[in-house]
């Protein structure tokens, strides 16, 4: 690890003291956000060069499976953020009383969403195994480092005191997660983190809720996953170096191909 990270815009800072400003959602998710890549970047970057710099301008667009992924890990992971939340009664957020609470207050959720993620949190907290992955841990625990040569955020959802790592998702078919897995690119967050907290990939592992019938999954990582993550990032860094560094002019770029 370096005690010193340059970061995208060209500024130089200390490592600790960067470390110590993760832990503002502000300046992890907007400032780290535009200046230190993430896997969530990567799979940007990997979409499209302009997807990523449209998003890193403008934010990205708030979906529902994005919403309800937050509130379950906000009620998991740190419950007393929950002071933080507005939660309206109405059966719509486009209802006006919906659209007025967010004129005055950052996080605002209905109650529906939060009967549903209590829901899920209820069925967490009742499996043994699910509860033995939490214990003996740290939980939102962020880090920032080098990889290849540029920096990279990142936050363990829970960070054993063992040394391994545990990422909490939710899903609709936890049967199937593998596919949700490989469409939704985990294998690079599963790459980063490994980087970003010196844990080997056969101890991170991945704790999935089924949001339908709450049945819940862990799933392991093969080396083939990991690899797969590696060469992904990899990727996604050529891109970032080619297009976004380089200041190409992003409007003049096409795909090419024949039919």
């Amino acid at each position: 690890m370096t005690n010193s990270i340059k970061l995208l815009d060209g500024n130089y800072v200390e490592r600790q003291e960067v470390l110590d400003n993760m832990y503002s959602d502000d300046y992890y998710y907007n400032y780290l956000g535009k200046n230190a890549l993430s896997s969530s970047s990567i799979k940007l970057l990997l979409d499209s060069a302009k997807t990523y710099l449209y998003v890193t301008k403008y934010g990205q667009k708030e979906t529902q499976p994005l919403r309800d992924g937050h509130l379950f890990h906000t009620m998991v992971l740190e419950p007393d953020k929950l002071n933080d939340i507005v939660f309206v009664d109405v059966q719509s957020k486009n209802t006006n009383k919906y659209k007025e609470a967010k004129k005055f207050h950052d996080q605002v959720f209905t109650i529906k969403e939060k009967n549903d993620a209590e829901r899920l949190c209820d069925a967490l907290f009742k499996n043994e195994t699910a509860l033995s992955m939490l214990n003996s841990s740290k939980f939102e625990v962020p880090m920032i480092d080098n990889i290849n040569g540029y920096p990279f955020r990142g936050k363990a959802d829970v960070l054993k005191n063992s040394g391994g790592i545990v990422d909490l998702k939710t899903t609709i078919d936890v049967k199937n997660f593998y596919k949700s897995a490989d469409a939704y690119r985990y294998y690079n967050q599963v790459y980063i983190y490994c980087q970003l907290f010196n844990v080997d990939y056969k101890d991170f592992r991945f704790l999935c809720i089924d949001k339908k019938n709450l049945d819940i999954g862990v799933w392991e990582c093969s080396e083939n996953f990991y690899l797969k993550g590696e060469a992904s990032v990899m990727a996604g860094i050529e891109i970032y170096r080619d297009f976004i560094e380089a200041d190409y002019d992003i409007d003049q770029y096409i795909i090419k191909g024949t039919l």
